[in-house]
């Protein structure tokens, strides 16, 4: 079977293990993307961290889970946001005001919408946790 949004499967996955109390959720295949926004879940503290392991193939992540992801998914279309747009996009994916994390590929890297507004970058909302 083809998979056509690894990122989308990986975050399902994450909210399925989270929504029945699992402790370990396994993501296949890896990319840097996904390595990416699980760095932003691990440095916002939704969980408690994550590890490459090379299976010969793509590689898959171990990731730690502790609970604290409510919902979280891919966004689909990805829409371009400015550093100054990011609370109309709060306002779409988010439950409330300072709630929760859009996770944005900018040209700095994948960041959270805190960083990028902060650095004053825009860029594409790909997904959204809290």
């Amino acid at each position: 079977m083809v998979d056509n949004d690894p990122l989308a499967s990986a975050l399902s996955g994450l909210n399925n293990a989270e929504s029945v109390g699992h402790l370990k959720q396994t993501i296949r295949p890896a990319s840097n993307e996904i390595g990416s926004v699980l760095e932003v879940f691990y440095d916002r503290g939704y969980i408690d961290g994550f590890q490459f392991v090379d299976d010969g193939r793509a590689g898959i992540f171990e990731v730690e889970l502790k609970g604290a992801i409510n919902e979280c998914g891919a966004v689909k279309p990805r829409y371009s946001a400015g550093a100054d747009e990011f609370e109309k996009w709060e306002k779409r994916f988010l439950p409330a005001r300072d709630y929760g994390t859009l996770i944005v590929t900018t040209s700095h890297g994948i960041m959270s919408h805190y960083e990028a507004r902060e650095a004053g970058v825009g860029g594409q909302v790909i997904a959204y946790v809290y």
